[in-house]
């Protein structure tokens, strides 16, 4: 007979949360990023467009199960994790409005304000993370990188296309 343990819910909610949450905004938006955003002039290093989701996927994996990590270690949402998990939420708020902003509201400028705030609150989340519990901002890591190469995309393609250009796509 098998003896199968409970499953850690908390754990299986904390990354939930971001898989599910980073979904359901790419479906307010029609699923995918469409026409407009094919006519965007984009550098010649920018990522196939299918990589993004697949790297999201594991990136919102690794940052729910370390924000579980911090509500585990941190005594919850009323011990000293509260500060941490509250940060972690707010940059996660952040994360989920880019794709709005940029594809949505086709708002170039508004998402590089948008994803300079958000860069500072993910450090910001990973520092307080490490001091929690180590392995949680270790497990940020590779979502500060990929959030500097989205960062500095959003730049060069707010840069490589005007507002006129936007209006008229």
């Amino acid at each position: 007979m098998l003896n199968l343990e409970p499953l850690p819910w908390p754990a299986v909610g904390a990354v939930t949360l971001p898989l599910v949450g980073s979904r359901l905004i790419s479906y307010s938006l029609g699923g995918n990023p469409g026409p407009w955003a094919e006519k965007l002039k984009t550098p010649k290093w920018r990522p196939p467009r299918a990589a993004f989701p697949i790297v999201w996927s594991g990136l919102y994996t690794g940052m729910g199960y370390a924000s579980y990590l911090v509500w585990k270690e941190g005594g919850g949402f009323d011990g000293p994790a509260r500060l941490p998990l509250a940060m972690y939420g707010a940059q996660l708020a952040l994360n989920f409005s880019w794709s709005p902003i940029f594809f949505g509201m086709r708002s170039l400028k508004g998402a590089l304000v948008n994803i300079l705030v958000l860069d500072v609150a993910a450090a910001g989340t990973a520092y307080l993370f490490y001091r929690e519990t180590p392995l949680a901002g270790y497990l940020m890591v590779p979502y500060l990188v990929w959030l500097s190469l989205a960062t500095a995309l959003n730049y060069r393609i707010c840069k490589d296309n005007s507002d006129e250009d936007v209006k008229k796509m």
